[in-house]
């Protein structure tokens, strides 16, 4: 038995099974059609394949966020969503609740019977487990042993017998504890903060969320018997034959600038058939440190791989030994050979542990030159997908692992073109099988434990995807669900994949998308949303917005050099706007620019080294990364790593190089901007602080430049996302941007 985390599938879903009452169609796509999208995850498909669970919600279900209370771990966050039962034979669905409701786990039974899941209570401060009989429709509610209740980020997982629920739990006085450090901190009357204290205060108080203890509970009965007491632990799971426990225990002894949200765990295993009094209980630890360590187990729950360094090892819970069985040995003279063919040998022989075959005789490992299959009794492993040889890295994705270990199922996708597909490697015929290829997109595949169901979405270009039924072999797909068919009356944008040369020469990508009406040979007035790198077509309700109101929407790519990243954004998003204007798809005198967050950043200072858009828009985006470098508190060491290491690329500290901060602070270069630019923040944003963003406001105000700063009060990052009257202000108001400096008078259309 495992305790895995639910699974998201990005599809859309009819509105008659989300319940919701019919709106009059409008001509065009608008920003009250964003929140009519409806949207499904997927908890779990039943053993035999034959029930579907899955849980249905609408962008406007998420409002209503307190972000005031980003950071206090004891906070539930609003949602709501409706919870459904569909036989994938018959397509035939019902509703587990009768409305919508705050819950989330999911999860089947081992026989399929009953339908677990967790589900907020009442007075929306606890959830709850409760469980639905499939044959009665009956639900029952679990109630935790006294003096404690559903930790708030708690897993939930049957026991491989299907007799007990596995859990977390709080206690009433951890709660107060950590409620009350949070009001210390937010409300004061005074906050302390001392550099000999081991942690950053925030990240102190998020690291309280890990402590909690763990239960099985029956729920014929409702006994409830400790698994693990009260401590830091995590991915928590019980074998098979429940026998064993292993979990990951914190042992983190400080703040760790190395890694965001940084953790040091240990993975123990505890035997649970035991006795107390032959001390035979006792904890056992096998591996002493996971950093960089990654674990994958067999279903058996006992058997484990994992890696580290390129180097791959087996391992059980019976000793504490591993076995090494791929890469280069450890501590091999090659390790201090740092000529150029050293390098390139040892990245050849890096492996990375993938999967364990369910029946635990097979280990899928992967490498830069594909994925492959090591097998447990003959210590051998072979080539089984190669890598695409052109990016030199494998471009297909482990989707399922068949029970019976024969089967192994990617999804595929090539970087140059849209092509998509599944694959299967039949393990006793070795061969690699083609089962769908074309330019739809693939995701989200689950097999059941029987082997002869198959649910995937699968989407066409722009559109929301569909959720389809089919066998082992994917022949004869059956869609089980259309999705949003609202939109068969509303002009959704074409796509195309655009080809170009970034100032350097390099090949890039990016996607388009055209209005549903365009004209070829006719320029359009056209947005770049930046971000970094894009490549396929999916739904993009925004984009379908704008070219609803006569846009194109260009998602250009661009190339990063650690040290460098300000001039990743002028090589790479100016020459793909050069290539729409050459081509006739763009008009060079109204090109528009935006971006959210680390987008919004990089238009910031876009705009400071090009005038070749008219309106640029930055919502949620940095404009200072010498005060943002230290900023935002509740994400702990997240914007010093950013900085330094991970997505800004400076690769050096703020002392080391300063002049590196200066140069990518759009702040310092606010003289150089000539572009009417829009500021959008969320005054409760605790990852870019408005308070950052509004730097630029003052600074072209006190410059004479055009510049409007929209700040909504109550929204988080993201901006307006506090409210369906913000969402909806904000949008229009970016309209009204765009059609002011973009369109000519007899081509602006009045926004909704």
């Amino acid at each position: 038995m495992r305790l895995l985390p639910t699974v998201v599938v990005a599809v859309a879903l009819a509105e008659s099974l989300a319940a919701q009452a019919p709106r009059p169609i409008a001509p065009t796509f608008t920003a009250e059609d964003i929140l009519d999208i409806t949207s499904v995850q997927v908890a779990d498909l039943s053993a035999d394949g034959r029930w579907l669970a899955a849980t249905t919600a609408i962008r406007r279900d998420g409002f209503g966020v307190d972000f005031r209370r980003d950071g206090d771990p004891t906070y539930i966050r609003p949602s709501s969503a409706r919870l459904w039962v569909i036989d994938t034979k018959s397509g035939e669905r019902r509703a587990v609740l009768p409305d919508k409701r705050n819950l989330r786990n999911a999860i089947w039974s081992p026989d399929g019977s009953k339908l677990a899941f967790l589900l907020l209570n009442a007075t929306g401060d606890q959830f709850q487990p409760v469980v639905w009989d499939r044959a009665s429709g009956k639900l029952a509610t679990l109630k935790t042993p006294a003096g404690t209740y559903v930790a708030e980020q708690s897993n939930l997982a049957w026991t491989a017998d299907g007799t007990r629920l596995v859990y977390a739990l709080h206690t009433p006085a951890w709660k107060k504890r950590a409620q009350d450090m949070f009001a210390s901190f937010t409300a004061g009357p005074v906050f302390v903060q001392s550099s000999k204290e081991p942690f950053l205060s925030w990240e102190a108080l998020r690291r309280m969320g890990s402590e909690q203890s763990v239960v099985a509970q029956n729920v014929s009965t409702g006994e409830t018997t400790e698994l693990l007491a009260s401590a830091m632990t995590g991915q928590v799971e019980v074998s098979e034959d429940g026998s064993v426990l292993t979990y990951r225990e914190d042992v983190t002894k400080k703040t760790d600038y190395d890694v965001i949200f940084g953790t040091e765990n240990k993975l123990m295993a505890r035997p649970l058939n035991c006795s107390p009094q032959a001390n035979s209980c006792k904890p056992m630890q096998l591996i002493a440190s996971l950093k960089q360590v990654n674990v994958q187990w067999a279903s058996d729950g006992k058997r484990y791989a994992w890696s580290k360094d390129g180097r791959a090892y087996l391992a059980s819970t019976a000793d504490t030994m591993s076995k090494q069985i791929a890469g280069l040995p450890a501590g091999s003279r090659s390790d201090a050979d740092t000529s150029k063919e050293a390098r390139e040998r040892r990245d050849k022989e890096r492996f990375s542990v993938v999967r364990y075959s369910p029946t635990g005789d097979a280990i899928l490992l992967s490498t830069r030159e594909g994925f492959w299959l090591y097998d447990v009794t003959a210590n051998a492993k072979e080539l089984i997908v190669p890598a695409d040889s052109a990016l030199n890295q494998p471009r297909a994705q482990l989707a399922a692992w068949s029970e019976d270990g024969k089967a192994l199922y990617f999804t595929s996708a090539s970087r140059a073109k849209w092509e998509r597909g599944i694959l299967r490697y039949d393990r006793p015929a070795k061969k690699l099988t083609e089962l769908a290829r074309d330019a739809r997109s693939y995701s989200n595949l689950r097999l059941s434990k029987d082997g002869g169901t198959l649910v995937l979405s699968i989407a066409a270009g722009n559109r929301p995807a569909d959720v389809y039924v089919a066998d082992a072999s994917l022949q004869n797909p059956r869609r089980l669900v259309e999705s949003n068919p609202q939109l068969k009356d509303k002009p959704l944008a074409r796509t195309d994949l655009l080809t170009y040369l970034d100032s350097d020469g390099h090949k890039k990508f990016g996607v388009v998308y055209y209005p549903a009406d365009y004209t070829a040979g006719k320029s359009y007035p056209t947005l770049f949303s930046v971000y970094e790198d894009f490549f396929d077509d999916g739904f993009d309700a925004q984009a379908n917005m704008f070219t609803a109101q006569g846009y194109v929407v260009v998602k250009p790519s661009v190339d990063f050099d650690i040290g460098f990243p300000g001039e990743a954004w002028l090589k790479g998003v100016t020459a793909a706007a050069n290539k729409l204007v050459e081509t006739g798809v763009s008009d060079s005198t109204r090109l528009g620019v935006h971006g959210v967050s680390y987008g919004g950043y990089a238009t910031n200072l876009l705009i400071t080294q090009t005038t070749r858009f008219r309106a640029a828009i930055n919502i949620s985006g940095k404009v200072d990364i010498i005060s943002f470098y230290t900023d935002s508190p509740r994400l702990g060491v997240r914007n010093v790593h950013a900085a330094e290491k991970s997505q800004d690329r400076l690769g050096a500290t703020l002392w080391e190089q300063p002049q590196k901060y200066v140069q990518h602070s759009a702040i310092m270069f606010a003289d150089r901007i000539k572009t009417p630019l829009m500021l959008i923040t969320g005054a409760q944003d605790s990852n870019v602080p408005a308070d950052n963003t509004r730097e630029m406001y003052y600074a072209l105000r006190r410059l004479g430049k055009e510049v409007i700063w929209v700040n909504y009060l109550n929204g988080g990052h993201g901006a307006g996302n506090a409210t369906v009257e913000d969402f909806l202000d904000m949008h229009r108001r970016m309209l009204e941007v765009y059609d002011a400096k973009l369109k000519r008078p007899t081509e602006k259309v009045a926004t909704n």
